[in-house]
């Protein structure tokens, strides 16, 4: 009689140590691979920009690219998430904490979930509730073939964003807006030709 091999269990530290470690979240024991396509990684990257722009003129705190781990999950303490971009008030973490080595353990403030062409609806929303049950105060889902955005929020109903509607930080990032459009502008001087 054969049995099927269980399938390996990683750890968070198995995670830090692996040579390819940054291209994956960890759900379950399991590895979920990250695949972004060009133009949601160039976007994600427009994010980042523009967040962290504002947060440091402001001088709000951390914005951190995507790839940035989170170990932060009460329920599941061996569960890994890395929003494609993120945010966490400077009174929230220190340059001591954020120097230490391994995943971080507090929920950021903001969450930014750029939505692929291989991502599906319901890993998107499974991701969403266990980032707002960690904590997170407000998620952006920013789903570049639509051109809009999806807000959600720890405390509060959600709400659809359209290209020409204005983006917010709330009370995460206090004054910080820009046209939904905004987000999804190629670099100067690049055609569609």
């Amino acid at each position: 009689m054969s049995t099927a091999a269980a399938p390996k269990r990683y750890t968070p530290q198995d995670l830090l140590t692996m040579p390819d470690g940054d291209r994956y979240e960890l759900v379950d024991g399991q590895l979920v691979e990250r695949n972004m396509s060009l133009w949601s990684s160039y976007v994600a990257g427009r994010i980042h920009s523009l967040l962290a722009s504002f947060a440091d003129a402001n001088q709000l705190g951390w914005v951190l690219p995507e790839g940035t781990s989170y170990q932060c999950f009460p329920d599941s303490p061996t569960k890994v998430r890395k929003p494609d971009d993120s945010f966490i008030r400077r009174e929230r973490l220190t340059l001591a904490q954020a120097t230490e080595e391994g995943h971080i353990s507090i929920a950021p403030d903001l969450a930014v979930e750029v939505v692929s062409p291989n991502d599906t609806a319901y890993d998107i929303a499974v991701k969403v509730q266990e980032l707002l049950a960690a904590g997170v105060r407000l998620i952006w889902v920013v789903i570049p073939a639509d051109r809009r955005v999806e807000v959600h929020r720890l405390r509060g109903p959600g709400t659809i964003l359209r290209e020409n509607d204005e983006l917010t930080g709330e009370d995460v990032l206090p004054g910080f807006r820009c046209r939904v459009g905004d987000l999804f502008l190629p670099p100067p001087g690049v055609t569609n030709g």
